[in-house]
């Protein structure tokens, strides 16, 4: 019987409510009953007849009216002065032992090395992202983002052939094939060396050519020339292959070919948390 525990005390108004409506339901139907049985059918009739049938000019029942002013009293009062705003509850309760959790969870893990942040990364992918990306980060066929190939001049060829979609950026998603498979590769490689935030790139000899592109207007009308994406209109690809880029996708969640993935914000997993996914599937895929 814990769900009528009177220390809680959202119970104890949750069953003073039950008891102040059944009481006062009981007294105004006693009340219309014993009216019906009796009082007699009389007072003024409206001017419309229905098959010889009339119908009374009736005010307004006070008994009603009186109630139904009440109930939006108290719900008002429930809701901005009573609960959840101003008492105990057990979701807060909740929220406040994931907060407590969390900060010390962040003072444990803040100054975490490199190595354990790929550690509590691996755990976390196991966790959360195997079962749409696999559990060797491959994407399982198709089916989810190849992270093996994320952060790389691959991972840029995959979204310039099939296209950009899922984050909501203001400016929309991505048409595929906007650019042949070898320009695609050289904007690859020019995005990579001079836009990411790697700063490298497995196709020097073809950055130039990749510029040339992206400043004609393909890329960089969205984008940018610089590749910041206009203010946030479009992805910052100055942020790509690093982890501030990956936590923005897990801050905002994105949709699929097998569904959406949640937007990955706290508690479900926390600023630590994200950079060390980010360190793992960075580290794990290079």
């Amino acid at each position: 019987m814990e769900w009528l525990n009177l220390d809680d005390s959202v119970n104890a108004l949750s069953l003073l409510g039950v008891v102040a409506i059944l009481g006062l339901t009981i007294f105004v139907v006693g009340g219309y009953i014993k009216k019906m049985k009796d009082s007699r059918a009389e007072g003024e009739l409206a001017a419309e007849q229905w098959d010889g049938i009339g119908e009374f000019k009736n005010d307004l029942p006070v008994g009603w009216a009186v109630t139904f002013l009440l109930t939006i009293v108290w719900g008002l009062w429930y809701w901005f002065a009573g609960y959840p705003l101003g008492t105990y509850s057990q979701i807060g309760e909740y929220n406040e032992e994931v907060k407590t959790h969390n900060a010390k969870f962040n003072a444990k893990w803040g100054n975490a090395d490199a190595n354990t942040l790929k550690e509590m990364g691996q755990s976390i992918f196991l966790v959360q992202c195997s079962q749409c990306h696999g559990e060797t980060a491959e994407g399982m066929n198709g089916k989810a983002q190849n992270l093996m190939r994320w952060g790389k001049e691959e991972g840029i060829m995959d979204v310039i052939k099939a296209g950009g979609k899922g984050l909501n950026y203001p400016l929309g998603e991505m048409p595929a094939e906007l650019v042949n498979e070898a320009d695609a590769k050289a904007v690859a490689a020019f995005v990579m060396a001079e836009l990411s935030g790697a700063k490298k790139t497995k196709y020097p000899d073809l950055v130039a050519k990749g510029k040339e592109v992206w400043v004609a207007g393909t890329c960089s009308s969205c984008h940018g020339e610089d590749g910041q994406g206009m203010g946030g209109s479009a992805p910052d690809l100055t942020k790509y292959g690093t982890v501030a880029f990956l936590a923005e996708v897990l801050e905002k969640g994105k949709k699929g070919h097998i569904g959406g993935m949640p937007a990955f914000k706290e508690p479900m997993l926390t600023e630590i948390q994200r950079k060390a996914l980010g360190a793992f599937i960075l580290g794990h895929t290079k």
